[in-house]
């Protein structure tokens, strides 16, 4: 077994390079040398996962070719810088260009528009998958016109840092600058909201009035934050977040102030824990008994109201506000069902999402019963030439079995983008990304891969007390989803092996999270599979 374990680790190393680190890897017989930084959030990627061609960030998930650097699975949106390889006499010699060496990330070739070609792609919406949709047209050497309309005032940015660190300038998560639109041809509209779509004629009616046709359209417009139904909602200082600006102002009205938090999701809690040394007080009030009851399950609900607790947190669950009340026309306290009055400063409601489709009714594209729309493994809505990606889409689940789901996270709207573009010009390609998740608390990130609904069963490893835990999700005795905390690489070789199609039963999960094997899971994966025929 242990020279197993020698064998695997070889296939990748971190090694220095004029004092910079260079990933060198083997795969398929042939050594790499790369960027060893993932171009999402730096991630060294000689602690990820490689298997095949593609090594894993193990942090957020990102996947890279490391025979080109290619980005394969995001939510990193850069690839790799490459470097020359030669074996001599049994030694491998790295050589790096003194410009690459400065080069953290790259830019995949990309086109532009090309004189006399009339096809227009239009994209509703300027989030990920947009972003991401245009970027493969114009890699794909798509020459035709590309617009993405958008109702936001800021080019594309990176929404996941909203509610993680809230002080945040826009510019700084701007993700494309206005230059890079302007050098592949990629119109942006900005402060522009589609009001109706005519699948007919194929044009799209926006709020100034304009009418612009298409040949091809994507819709990824997204969601918003639903408000609460109750008295006293539109009193000042009650907050939602969905912007830079929401957020920015969340952080200057919380300060030194007594903060009411409603809702238990991810958002949610990310925002308690990063007012944590903030607020005066911090109260959440929830409607199910735990957090993240439906997604995560009891045991990392629990494991986060306690880590949350700890730092003074205070929780209300299974209640809901009755009504909001206020003095001097702001928020003085809340009401809840169960008769309790909580003092506040502040109200933050993150109860859920609301899609943005009301200019949808009307046409013949399909949504389902709460509004969102459904389409197939390819991106398609039931109507030609009109596709749906993002927060906004209700779509078939590979690893599910084809479950019809909708999930709301950054990397799978990537990945809609991609699926979309590819399937706009001809070039068939079914959606088979896992989701991958993370979510940071008081400075740890838990990160979650896979699609844990109607789980179980779970396989535990390691206590919170501990600071290190792994939960392998099961249903009909093989792994679903993953979460951990400081368990890396583990989630990101759940994810990998999911991807894959290759079961982990729970006799594997079981057998791989026995101590021997803590800090190498993803290794072992593969070794069970060896010992085991």
């Amino acid at each position: 077994n242990k020279h197993l374990i020698l064998v695997c680790y070889l296939r990748m190393m971190e090694v220095e390079v004029g004092h910079h680190s260079v990933l060198l890897a083997r795969s398929e017989g042939k050594y790499s040398a790369l960027g060893n930084q993932c171009t999402h959030y730096g991630a060294p990627l000689s602690k990820g996962v490689i298997s095949g061609h593609k090594v894993r960030c193990p942090w957020h998930g990102s996947c890279f070719n490391v025979h080109t650097g290619d980005l394969e699975e995001y939510p990193g949106m850069d690839c790799l810088p490459c470097h020359k390889v030669k074996i001599q006499n049994s030694k491998v010699y790295v050589s790096i260009n003194k410009k690459t060496l400065r080069q953290a990330k790259r830019i995949k070739s990309m086109g532009a528009a090309v004189p006399g070609v009339t096809h227009t792609i239009l994209l509703l919406g300027g989030g990920a998958a947009s972003l991401i949709c245009a970027e493969i047209l114009r890699q794909e050497n798509f020459g035709g016109r590309i617009i993405m309309a958008s109702r936001d005032h800021l080019l594309p940015y990176d929404k996941t840092r909203l509610s993680k660190v809230m002080n945040v300038e826009s510019d700084t998560i701007v993700l494309r600058r206005m230059e890079f639109f302007h050098q592949y041809d990629i119109e942006v509209w900005l402060r522009k909201e589609a009001l109706s779509v005519d699948t007919d004629k194929k044009t799209v009616t926006f709020d100034d009035g304009t009418v612009q046709s298409y040949d091809h359209l994507l819709i990824s417009t997204g969601c918003r934050a639903k408000g609460l139904d109750v008295p006293g909602m539109k009193l000042d200082n009650v907050k939602m977040l969905e912007t830079p600006e929401d957020a920015q102002q969340i952080h200057a009205a919380c300060l030194g102030c007594n903060v009411v938090l409603v809702g238990t999701s991810f958002v949610g809690m990310e925002i308690a824990s990063y007012l944590i040394d903030k607020s005066s007080s911090i109260t959440v009030i929830g409607s199910s008994e735990l957090p993240y009851q439906n997604t995560l399950g009891r045991e990392i609900g629990k494991i986060t109201m306690m880590m949350l607790s700890e730092k003074n947190v205070k929780f209300y669950m299974n209640d809901i506000v009755t009504e909001v009340r206020g003095a001097g026309g702001k928020v003085k306290e809340v009401a809840l069902k169960s008769g309790k009055t909580i003092p506040a400063d502040v109200l933050i409601v993150g109860i859920g999402i609301k899609p943005n489709s009301e200019f949808l009714r009307g046409s013949k594209i399909q949504m389902d019963s709460k509004n969102f729309v459904i389409v197939d493994k390819y991106m398609r809505t039931n109507v030609p030439d009109v596709f749906c990606g993002g927060d906004l889409a209700t779509f078939p689940l590979a690893m599910a079995k084809n479950q019809l789901v909708n999930i709301g996270h950054w990397q799978m709207a990537q990945a809609h983008g991609r699926i979309a573009a590819l399937n706009m010009i001809n070039k068939q390609t079914e959606l088979n990304s896992v989701p991958f998740y993370w979510t940071v608390l008081l400075g740890t990130t838990i990160r979650y891969a896979g699609y844990g609904e109607g789980y179980t069963d779970i396989v535990m490893k390691g206590k919170y007390e501990d600071g290190k835990f792994l939960a392998l999700y099961i249903k009909d005795d093989q792994v679903i989803a993953a979460v951990s905390l400081n368990y890396d690489p583990a989630v990101s070789a759940v994810a990998e092996r999911l991807l894959t199609g290759r079961v982990i039963t729970k006799k594997e999960a079981e057998y791989v999270t026995t101590p021997y094997f803590y800090d190498s899971f993803c290794l072992f994966l593969v070794e069970y599979n060896l010992n085991n025929g």
